[in-house]
């Protein structure tokens, strides 16, 4: 019979507990690797998001700098990690690079995932190959094809679905 989980870290393993991020100070508790071993692991919701706001600020500096391809592509990893952010705030991992499956899977627990929202997600998502391969496209490298006002709109989209995102994590 396996001794129940504890609810929090033993005190002998605190000395090894990462640094908690200030905004969450929970965390869970989750199997080790080796010999079934518990350890506390914090939750990251506070990184995914810094992440999400650095993609986001490399996106407009991309699109200064007239480089649409990687204004799209950083605005939707940017979405992609706001979302992951918001799993994590809500104790789930979560796995994969669609930022439409990403929200759609947090709709029961969140209001601020809508219908329009998601057709935000699904606008990025068609950047995430496309804006980086040039086998993603008929001829041309990727340079040649994403416009400003594609950038602006991958801007708005990520934009909106952080916004989202900051509002479950703050929760």
């Amino acid at each position: 019979m396996r001794p129940a989980v504890p609810s929090a870290p033993s005190p002998e393993l605190l000395p090894h507990v990462e640094r908690i991020s200030r905004r969450s100070r929970a965390g869970a508790l989750a199997r080790g690797p080796r010999f079934g071993r518990v350890a506390f692991v914090p939750s990251r919701e506070a990184d995914w998001l810094r992440q999400a706001e650095a993609d986001l600020a490399l996106a407009r500096h991309a699109m200064q700098g007239k480089h649409f391809e990687w204004a799209c592509f950083a605005a939707q990893q940017a979405a992609e990690k706001a979302a992951k952010a918001a799993h994590e705030r809500l104790g789930r991992e979560a796995w994969g690079h669609s930022v439409t499956e990403l929200l759609d899977a947090l709709r029961a627990n969140a209001p601020e995932v809508d219908a329009a929202l998601l057709d935000r997600a699904r606008a990025l998502d068609k950047l995430y190959i496309a804006t980086r391969y040039p086998n993603g496209l008929p001829t041309g490298a990727p340079a040649d094809y994403y416009t400003r006002a594609e950038a602006e709109r991958a801007l708005a989209d990520a934009e909106a679905i952080l916004a989202a995102c900051r509002r479950i994590i703050s929760r």
